[in-house]
Order: structure tokens, then sequence, then C-alpha cells
């Protein structure tokens, strides 16, 4: 079992930057691959960045490619996104997801997830 909480998220105007961070309790978070994932409202939950247990791939969605940064500390137990350049369509819930085995761009391959922060940007 693995518990997730993020945080971080917060208002800001484009051109800016966030970093939301996702801290994991439990066991052998280290073996978990973990992914991001935003929702808007009156949208379906989308992809944005995963990266492997061991930090080594990572893979990101084309609207963020080269604007975030998805990075994990597996001795801190923690998750990082690093988000520059925002865009007022990059307003959403973001969340953080774990999932045992190869990260995965589909939100159904995941097994844990955490409540969501909320990011908003003003243009």
């Amino acid at each position: 079992q693995v518990q997730l909480v993020e945080s971080g998220g917060g208002s800001v105007q484009a051109g800016g930057s966030l970093r939301l961070s996702c801290a994991a309790s439990g066991r052998a978070y280290s073996s978990y691959a973990m992914g991001w994932f935003r929702q808007a409202p009156g949208k379906e939950r989308e992809f944005v960045a995963t990266i492997s247990w061991s930090g080594g791939t990572t893979y990101y969605a084309e609207s963020v490619k080269g604007r975030f940064t998805i990075s994990r500390d597996n001795a801190k137990n923690t998750g990082n996104l690093q988000m520059n350049s925002l865009k007022p369509e990059d307003t959403a819930v973001y969340y953080c997801a774990a999932r045992r085995g190869v990260s995965s761009a589909n939100d159904g391959d995941y097994d844990y997830w955490g409540q969501g922060t909320q990011v908003t940007v003003s243009s």
C-alpha cells in the first residue's frame, strides 16, 4: 500500500513557475513508477509526465514537453514536477500516481493516487 500527498499548487501568472511535490508513504515506494496527471473543469483527466522507478526514464505529454520536468528522490520518498513557462491552459487539478512495474501514460494502469492539488494560471 502506498499513500500519496501532493503539495505546491497555487496561482501564478502566465510565464511563471511552480514546483509540485508528491510525498509517498508506505512500503517499497522506490519500486513504483510514478506519474503526474491533470484534470481541468469539464475535461477528462489527462497524462502529463511519468518517471520510472529508478528515475532513469521519463516521458512527457507533447503539451508540456520542454516546459515541465519530472523527477524523484527515492531516499526521501518524494516525487516532483517542475513546471516552467506556465500557460492558462495548464490550469487544472494535478494528481500524482504510483504503479508497480514500468511507467505508463495510461491512468488506468496506476494503483495509487493522491488527492490532487490545484494549479491556476492567469493570463
